[in-house]
C-alpha cells in the first residue's frame, strides 16, 4: 500500500506534515515474489516492500513453502486473509510532545522493511533577528603583524554596525601559527621561545592554538586583549589554520559559544593550511580524534595529532551549527575558494587590503549571505550508513524547487520545507532488528530534527510465531522438536496421503512425506491440496487466456476481479454499458446480460433495444387495431374485430397508440392538401371568366362585328409567338393619303381575336 500526502505550501510554526510512501514495484507481474529460492519467511519480505507471507495452518496444502510467499492480492484471493499475513510495513510516527522555534518536527520514529522508503518533510523557519556569537581566529605568523594592529579598532565598529541586524552581538579572540615541531619552526633553543631573535624583535612563541578570550559583550575588553596581541614565527609557508578551527569549534565551553546565538568563526591569514597527512613529516602518524585538548587555553595535541582532514572537520563544523568566514588576501584567494566548496555553510571574502573597514563590511555581507541560504545535511549512523539512503528536496519559499538541495535569498520570517526520503537497502548480516539514528541538520541551526529508525528484518508471524517454513518439518511439528524426530510407521503414513477411494498416493501428482503430501511442480501452474488434487490451470480459457486474464484459478474455478463474473471472467457485472440514452436499462425493453442488452421482445433489437423495424409493418397492417386501444366504450359488434383480429397485438399497446396517432398526422396533411388544390382551381375559373368579359365588349359595334370565332383548326394558325405591325396605306386621292398602323400582340389561347 503506497500513501502519500503531498508537500504544503505553508506551514504554521511547529507544525510538520508528514508524507509516507512505501513504494513498491509491481510491474514484474503476479509471480514477483515467488521463486524457489524462497523459502523463510524472512527471505520473503527481503525480496521486496510488496511482499507477504502466508502463515495460515494448512494453506493450500502439497505446496512449496516459497508459495507462501506472493503479493497479497494474490493471497487473499487464495484464501489467507490479512490477519494472517506477514507484510513489509512501514510506519511514521512524529513526537508533538517535543517542541521547537525554528525547525520542526524535532523527533520522528520510523519503522522500515528491506526494500520500502518513508517520506517525512522537515521545515526550516527564518527569525527575524538573532544574537550572534563572532569568533576571530587570527593568524599571527610574522608577516600579519599590520593586519593584527588593524583589528583593534574592529570590536565596537563592528558592534555599532551589527545592530541593523542582530539582537546582540558578542566577540571571542583566539590566535595561531603552527604546529611547534620541526621541521615547521626552528627547534633551536634560542629560536623556541622567541623565533623573531635574529630581527632583535620579541615575539611569542609558535603555538598550534592558542584560545585568549570568550565571548563577551564587552567591546573594550575585546579592543584591550587585540592591542596586547603580539607575533610569532614559523619555518615553512602553510599554516595551522584548520587544527586551530576545528579546536575553536569543539571547545565550546572554553570558548563560550552561546546555544541560541547564531555562531560565526572568522579565519584571518595570508597564507594557505597544512592538510591531513602533512604532519609526516614531523613524524607525527595519528589521525585526530575530533576533540577538544585545552589545558591552560592551549591546545596540547598539536605534537600528538595530525592535521584534521577537511571531511572532518566539516562535520565538526556541522555538528556544532557553525558557520565559517574565511577573510584572505587575494594571493591565497584560488586556494581558499576550492576548500570553501568542501565546507558546508562556508564564506570567502577577499581583501585586498586589511583594513578595519573592509574587514567589518566582510563579516556583515558574510552574516547576511549565510543566514539567507538555507541548507540540511542528513547523516547516518556510521556502521548503518552503507544500508541506507537519502534523499533530500527542498521547497524553497517562492514556490521552486531547488535542486543543489538548498535554498537562497530567504528573508527573515520565511519557512523552507524538506522533503526528505530514507529508505532502507538490506538487513545487518546477521539478520536481527537493528535501531538506527539519523540526524537532520540544518547548516547553522542550533536545532535538530532527530529520526528514529526501527529496522525489522525478522517476521513475528502472529502469536503464534509459526510461520510454517521449510525447516518446520511436518515429522516433528516445530523447529524445535527437530532434535526430538519421532518418524510415524512408513504404510500408516501413506495412508494419510490418500483421498478416500483412491489407492494412489497424493493422486499421482506428489510425494508423501512423513503423512503429508508435497505436490509436484507442473510447468502448467501449481499443483496443491492436502492429497494434490487441485491446481490452478484447470479452469476455462477465453480468448485462449486462462479466466480470460480477469482472474485467478483456484481449485479448478476462476475467482474473478473485482467487476467482472462468469465461468471464465467474461462478464461485466456492471451495467453502465447497457444503459440508454433515456437514462433507462436497455431502453425498458430489456435485460442487461454480461454487459450486453438482451431483448425481451424479438422485434427489438440494437445495442439499447431502440431499433424495431417490424413496428412501422405493424402500424400498416394493424391500423384498424388502434381504436381498441384507444377507445374504453365499444360496442359488441365493435369489439368484434378487435377480440379477432387485434387480439394478437394486445401486448403491444403502447405500439398502437402510437399508430393511431400517425394515422391522425397523415390524414389532416392530406386534408390540407386537397383543400389547398381546390381553392386553386377555383382562383383559376373566376379569372378565365372575367378576362373573357373585358375583352368580349368594345364600343363602336357588337359583339358579331369585332370577334373572330375560331374553330378548332383555325387555332394553329394564329400567330401567337410574337408581337406584330400591320401597315395600311393609301395613296388615292393624291391629295389626301392615309397610313393606319395596327399592333398584333401575343395573345393566349382560345381569346378571340380582335380587328
Amino acid at each position: 500500500m503506497t500513501s502519500c500526502l503531498r508537500l504544503p505550501r505553508c506551514l504554521l510554526l511547529g507544525c510538520a506534515v508528514l508524507a509516507v510512501c512505501a513504494q513498491a514495484s509491481s510491474g514484474a507481474g503476479d509471480s514477483a515474489c515467488w521463486s524457489p529460492s524462497i523459502t523463510t519467511c524472512t527471505e520473503c519480505l527481503r525480496s521486496g516492500p510488496q511482499c507477504a507471507w502466508c502463515f495460515k495452518e494448512n494453506f493450500q496444502d502439497g505446496l512449496w513453502p516459497g508459495h507462501r510467499c506472493d503479493l497479497p492480492v494474490n493471497l487473499l484471493r487464495r484464501g489467507c486473509g490479512p490477519e494472517l499475513m506477514e507484510q513489509s510495513e512501514v510506519k511514521v510516527e512524529v513526537n508533538a510532545t517535543v517542541g521547537s522555534t525554528q525547525v520542526s518536527p524535532a523527533d520522528i520514529s520510523i519503522t522500515l522493511t528491506p526494500g520500502s522508503e518513508a517520506s517525512f518533510i522537515v521545515a526550516v523557519k527564518q527569525l527575524d533577528r538573532y544574537p550572534v556569537d563572532l569568533y576571530y581566529l587570527v593568524d599571527v605568523s610574522a608577516s600579519m603583524q599590520e593586519n593584527l594592529d588593524h583589528l583593534k579598532t574592529v570590536g565596537v565598529a563592528l558592534s555599532l554596525r551589527m545592530t541593523e541586524h542582530s539582537s546582540d552581538l558578542w566577540l571571542g579572540f583566539g590566535s595561531f601559527v603552527d604546529k611547534p615541531v620541526s621541521p615547521y619552526i626552528n627547534v633551536h633553543p634560542s629560536k623556541i621561545n622567541n623565533p623573531c631573535s635574529d630581527y632583535e624583535i620579541r615575539c611569542r612563541p609558535a603555538h598550534g592554538f592558542h584560545h585568549v578570550l570568550s565571548m563577551t559583550g564587552n567591546m573594550s575588553e575585546f579592543t584591550r586583549v587585540i592591542k596586547r596581541q603580539r607575533i610569532s614565527g614559523n619555518m615553512d609557508t602553510p599554516e595551522g589554520g584548520l587544527d586551530a578551527m576545528l579546536q575553536a569549534a569543539v571547545c565550546q565551553r572554553a570558548v563560550g559559544w552561546r546555544p541560541e546565538a547564531k555562531r560565526l568563526l572568522l579565519l584571518m591569514t595570508d597564507q594557505p593550511s597544512h592538510l591531513a597527512l602533512d604532519s609526516r613529516l614531523a613524524g607525527i602518524v595519528t589521525p585526530h580524534d575530533g576533540l577538544c585538548h585545552l589545558e591552560n587555553n592551549v591546545y596540547t595535541g598539536s605534537t600528538r595529532m595530525d592535521h584534521p582532514s577537511i571531511g572532518q572537520l566539516s562535520d565538526k563544523l556541522l555538528e556544532n551549527y557553525i558557520y565559517s568566514i574565511f577573510a584572505v588576501e587575494k594571493q591565497q584567494y584560488q586556494w581558499y575558494e576550492e576548500l570553501v566548496r568542501l565546507l558546508p555553510a562556508s564564506y570567502l571574502g577577499k581583501l585586498g587590503i586589511f583594513q578595519a573597514s573592509n574587514l567589518i563590511e566582510l563579516v556583515v555581507d558574510a552574516y547576511k549571505r549565510l543566514l539567507s541560504e538555507v541548507a540540511v545535511s542528513v547523516s547516518v549512523e556510521d556502521e548503518a550508513v552503507s544500508r541506507y539512503w537519502v534523499s533530500v528536496s527542498p521547497l524553497c519559499p517562492n514556490g521552486s524547487t531547488a535542486k543543489d538541495q538548498s535554498c537562497s535569498g530567504v528573508q527573515p520570517g520565511q519557512t523552507v520545507y524538506f522533503n526528505i526520503t530514507i529508505g532502507l537497502r538490506s538487513c545487518p548480516d546477521d539478520g536481527e532488528d537493528e535501531d538506527v539514528r539519523v540526524m537532520v541538520q540544518p547548516l547553522g541551526y542550533n536545532e535538530t530534527t532527530v529520526i528514529r529508525i526501527h529496522s525489522k528484518c525478522r517476521c513475528s508471524c502472529g502469536p503464534t510465531m509459526h510461520c510454517h517454513e521449510d525447516n518446520q518439518s511436518p515429522c516433528t511439528g516445530t523447529q524445535e522438536g527437530a532434535n526430538q524426530e519421532q518418524r510415524p510407521d512408513h504404510g500408516d503414513s501413506n495412508s494419510k496421503c490418500r483421498a478416500d477411494g483412491s489407492d494412489v498416493d497424493c493422486s499421482g501428482r506428489g510425494e508423501c512425506d512423513c503423512g503429508r503430501c508435497v505436490c509436484d511442480e507442473s510447468r502448467l501452474g501449481t499443483v496443491y491440496g492436502k492429497y494434490c488434487e487441485r491446481d490452478d490451470f484447470s479452469c476455462p480459457y477465453e480468448g485462449g487466456i486462462l479466466c480470460g486474464g480477469r482472474g485467478v484459478c483456484v481449485s479448478g474455478n476462476c475467482l474473478c476481479d473485482d467487476g467482472w463474473t462468469g465461468e471464465s471472467c467474461g462478464c461485466l457485472v456492471s451495467t453502465a454499458t447497457c444503459q440508454s440514452a433515456n437514462g433507462l436499462l436497455c431502453s425498458g425493453r430489456g435485460k442487461c446480460v454480461c454487459g450486453k442488452c438482451v431483448c425481451d421482445d424479438h422485434r427489438y433489437s440494437g445495442d439499447f433495444c431502440e431499433k424495431c423495424p417490424a413496428c412501422q409493418i405493424s402500424c400498416q397492417s394493424y391500423g384498424k387495431c388502434s381504436g381498441c386501444s384507444s377507445s374504453q366504450a365499444l360496442t359488441q359488434r365493435e369489439a368484434g374485430p378487435c377480440n379477432n383480429t387485434c387480439a394478437t397485438l394486445s401486448g403491444y399497446m403502447d405500439n398502437t397508440s402510437e399508430c393511431t396517432s400517425n394515422g391522425r398526422l397523415v390524414g389532416t396533411f392530406l386534408s390540407v392538401c386537397a383543400l389547398t388544390v381546390l381553392c386553386g382551381l377555383v382562383v383559376v375559373a373566376v379569372s378565365r371568366l372575367l378576362l373573357q368579359r373585358k375583352h368580349s365588349w368594345s364600343p363602336g359595334g357588337t359583339v358579331e362585328d369585332r370577334v373572330y370565332h375560331c374553330t378548332g383548326k383555325d387555332l394553329s394558325y394564329i400567330p401567337t409567338t410574337n408581337e406584330k405591325t400591320v401597315t395600311y396605306r393609301r395613296d388615292q386621292p393624291p391629295d389626301r393619303p392615309v397610313e393606319m398602323h395596327i399592333q398584333v400582340p401575343k395573345m393566349p389561347l382560345g381569346d378571340p381575336w380582335q380587328y
